[in-house]
């Protein structure tokens, strides 16, 4: 049973509070800028365990009559066919996933606007029609020169002015995206513009889960956020600007500190006055307040750093780059006293490997039980972990076989004669396919297939790349799946 560290009711109660009082602070719309996942925040979900991937999305649909919800991307990720990697789909498409995710929450979604916008940019133009032919508002705001040093150009018909201005409805404006570097931030201040010159008030503040302000710059949970973002070649610091207003340290990142001086001077331009003295002073989460179990909490998030790394040596292998991410993670890995070792997982599945000389596996059940899986003629490592995994949890001695030859051998007939597999193996999916139609005959098969929302959340570790169907297979299940950074065979062609 997982151990919980987070509140996650009083985590809704009181980020829903703050983001009113912050509202009618300013006494009228307040832009409100999402960074990271609005439904689906995963990551927090592990290193804060208790925090559910949703909560955020709850706690707006407290507010929902009050809510519109700007969704932006940008016109350069279109370009470049941007993938969302925990979903392995294009951020084209994880807009309109979005979207719909928020209108089956009950949440209107205004408008969509396109950034970074420039003529040659055919990708862009083609997205804007697909959304108009669907029935969505769609804005587009254009690169400025020298953005974000040249204020004198942002700040003026050149600048802000030359975007065209998102018409919205309700005071409290949710800005999102698929992605960072999308240009949230910059669509908000972009309306401070236009509406400071309509004659509207309106104010901008910022919803980051991570770094946690108010937890120590060495705080495991933060660490896993620098460990998260390496790709970014964001740091956690102590926010200078706030060290000098208040006297007190707290956490942010050093994007927002680098950037900060010059906020205030875009602030200071459309507003007249700047509203705040830090970067921290724009946010608005109340996550560190609503942790129930801090050594819970730093568990997690020290599972989660090693994650991380093995995620990142894996991306290396497949991409050929330099260990640029994963030396940087093993310095934060270092610095936590953690070795990859730690993870539960790891050295059950190496053991097999090594007994067997084959490819294994070790998945970690919700009572701490590990359950390995070795590589046979009929069966892949993964897949048999993932039966001898359900068979443990669903109390089946572990010599009853689940699936019986006469019912793996027609499957790899199928796929070795008839659709050119080169490897007879059965796959993740292939064996729960085979597991499902045995439940209609097998009481073993049946009970074994009940537990399988049981493994959600469990942590697997592979001693070899896994393929997309296994990858997907366990992604679907919410499996935490890492892999050593080895191929299973010397091919220079490897189909993703």
């Amino acid at each position: 049973m997982q151990q919980i560290g987070f509140d996650r009711d009083k985590y809704i109660n009181l980020q829903t509070e703050q983001i009113l009082a912050r509202r009618r602070q300013f006494g009228g719309k307040l832009y409100l800028e999402f960074g990271g996942k609005l439904f689906d925040d995963m990551h927090a979900s592990r290193v804060l365990p208790g925090f559910t991937p949703d909560n955020k999305i709850v706690m707006l649909e407290k507010v929902a009559d009050e809510v519109e919800i700007v969704v932006v991307i940008s016109a350069l990720d279109l370009a470049n066919n941007k993938v969302r990697a925990d979903l392995g789909i294009p951020y084209e498409s994880d807009v309109l996933r979005l979207i719909d995710e928020f209108r089956s929450r009950g949440l209107y979604v205004g408008s969509v606007v396109i950034s970074h916008v420039t003529e040659e940019n055919r990708q862009a133009r083609n997205f804007k029609r697909k959304l108009e032919r669907l029935g969505l508002k769609v804005y587009r705001h254009f690169p400025i020169k020298g953005y974000p040093n040249n204020v004198s150009l942002i700040v003026s018909d050149d600048g802000y002015g030359r975007n065209e201005y998102i018409e919205t409805t309700r005071d409290l404006v949710v800005v999102t995206a698929p992605g960072p570097g999308s240009g949230k931030m910059a669509t908000c201040l972009s309306q401070l513009y236009h509406d400071y010159r309509r004659g509207i008030t309106s104010g901008y503040a910022k919803f980051e889960t991570f770094p946690i302000w108010n937890l120590p710059l060495s705080h495991p949970v933060n660490i896993a956020y620098e460990a998260a973002t390496a790709d970014l070649d964001d740091v956690n610091l102590i926010d200078p600007f706030h060290l000098a207003a208040y006297g007190e340290q707290v956490v942010n990142y050093n994007r927002d500190v680098e950037v900060f001086p010059v906020l205030n001077r875009l602030f200071e331009q459309i507003l007249g006055r700047s509203p705040y003295k830090s970067p921290t002073d724009m946010g608005v989460n109340m996550a560190g307040y609503c942790i129930s179990d801090d050594e819970v909490c730093r568990a997690a998030a020290k599972q989660e750093v090693i994650r991380r790394y093995y995620k990142a040596l894996v991306a290396e292998r497949r991409e050929d780059l330099e260990p640029a991410q994963s030396d940087r993670i093993a310095l934060l890995m270092s610095g936590l006293g953690l070795v990859k070792e730690d993870r539960p997982v790891v050295q059950p599945a190496l053991a097999v490997e090594r007994r067997t000389k084959a490819p294994a596996a070790a998945i970690q059940l919700p009572d701490g039980r590990i359950v390995t899986g070795k590589t046979s003629a009929l069966l892949g490592a993964c897949s048999a972990m993932l039966l001898d995994a359900l068979k443990a949890l669903a109390g089946i001695d572990e010599d009853v076989k689940l699936l019986a030859v006469e019912t793996i051998e027609p499957i790899q007939t199928l796929k070795t004669k008839h659709l050119g597999s080169h490897n007879p193996r059965l796959h993740t999916d292939e064996v729960l396919i085979a597991l499902s139609v045995s439940a209609n005959r097998d009481d073993n098969a049946r009970r074994a297939l009940a537990e399988l929302h049981k493994l959600g959340g469990c942590d697997v570790h592979s001693t070899v790349i896994l393929g997309s169907v296994d990858e997907g297979i366990f992604r679907n299940l919410g499996v935490q799946v890492t892999s050593e950074p080895v191929y299973q065979s010397k091919k220079l062609y490897r189909k993703r």
